[in-house]
């Protein structure tokens, strides 16, 4: 697999993708954000706006900004539809590919409601020069105080500490996050499309493009350097996106909350590296025991993956215990033993 596809070496032109729908308040924040950009050396930067069912005046403040932008400014109207995420975003992508042209480029997805930070293309381009996707920091912003959020996103943010502690792998960055979100993120556009895109789903669309590049061999950095904010508006687009959780939270409280134990998901992490170090020594006899595969399905798994990234992500199932669900504070005193405890191989 060509690692080198879309490192910050490579004259490759960027393509920054947003649907937007009814957007009319925010577009003015975002498009000031997008004209503060430092733009890297010898790059020409297409901003690509997916108007999708707009009934407000997100259109006329669009085309006015493509008049007065640096960039390149690319317009397409999405016909009136039911609202869904993984739709509408594709469409932007799709539109940012098309601005790119044969030659392609980088494909950088956000919100219509968000706002980059000004080193966001430097930041991101960086990142790409070890690893195929970057899936960039997402920041909430504005006044509003969200302390349940701010508890579940440190939780994860701590997990996913505890990934890496367990599973290391060279291109991930010092200074990581957990988010997997459309807000943030960046890929080549070869690749974008050998993925087939973001998939059709209302909401959860970037986590499914994240764990297809995965399982394809690609490596994924989650890059805390690389910003984007985000409005914690309740009033969202993507059904069951981040404005549905904030408004369950504000009525439920965090006693709804509900995660992944973090025991199950620290035996796939361990297994995940175990995995990857059987593949890459051609040996994959340790695996039989602590994932419970026999040696002929292990093999054929590891005929169809191009390397040990995709070969790990493809063959580790979810452990014995499934994927138990717990109360957020039940899982918060256990992650907090397991990061004050070696990570060492458990038995299976």
């Amino acid at each position: 697999m060509n690692h080198g596809v879309g490192s910050e070496d490579a004259p490759a032109n960027l393509a920054i993708c947003v649907p937007a729908r009814d957007e009319a308040a925010r577009l003015p924040r975002l498009f000031e954000a997008l004209e503060r950009l430092a733009v890297p050396l010898n790059r020409t930067v297409h901003v690509c706006l997916l108007l999708d069912s707009c009934s407000d005046h997100s259109a006329a403040i669009a085309a006015a900004y493509a008049h007065v932008s640096a960039h390149r400014v690319h317009l397409a109207e999405a016909p009136r539809s039911a609202p869904n995420a993984g739709v509408a975003r594709h469409r932007a992508m799709l539109l940012g590919a098309a601005a790119l042209g044969p030659e392609g480029g980088i494909l950088l997805s956000t919100d219509a409601d968000g706002w980059p930070a000004p080193d966001w293309l430097h930041t991101t381009l960086a990142a790409l020069r070890h690893a195929e996707l970057v899936a960039g920091d997402v920041v909430r912003g504005g006044p509003r105080v969200d302390e349940g959020q701010d508890r579940v996103e440190r939780y994860y943010a701590r997990l996913h500490a505890l990934r890496r502690r367990a599973d290391p792998v060279p291109w991930e960055a010092a200074s990581t996050h957990h988010h997997a979100s459309g807000a943030n993120m960046a890929l080549h556009s070869a690749i974008y499309a050998a993925l087939g895109g973001f998939a059709p789903l209302a909401s959860g669309e970037d986590a499914r493009l994240i764990d297809d590049a995965a399982r394809a061999g690609h490596r994924v950095r989650r890059d805390a350097a690389s910003i984007v904010h985000t409005s914690a508006r309740r009033n969202g687009r993507a059904r069951g996106g981040l404005a549905a959780a904030l408004r369950a939270l504000d009525h439920e409280g965090l006693a709804s909350v509900r995660v992944a134990h973090p025991l199950d998901q620290l035996w796939q992490y361990e297994r995940h590296a175990l995995a990857r170090g059987a593949f890459a020594a051609g040996d994959l006899a340790p695996l039989t025991p602590a994932i419970g595969l026999d040696a002929d399905h292990l093999l054929g798994v590891a005929r169809d993956c191009a390397n040990s990234e995709a070969f790990a992500m493809r063959v580790v199932p979810v452990g014995p215990e499934g994927m138990r669900q717990v109360p957020l504070a039940t899982a918060e005193r256990a992650l907090a033993t397991l990061l004050g405890e070696a990570t060492s191989m458990r038995a299976a």
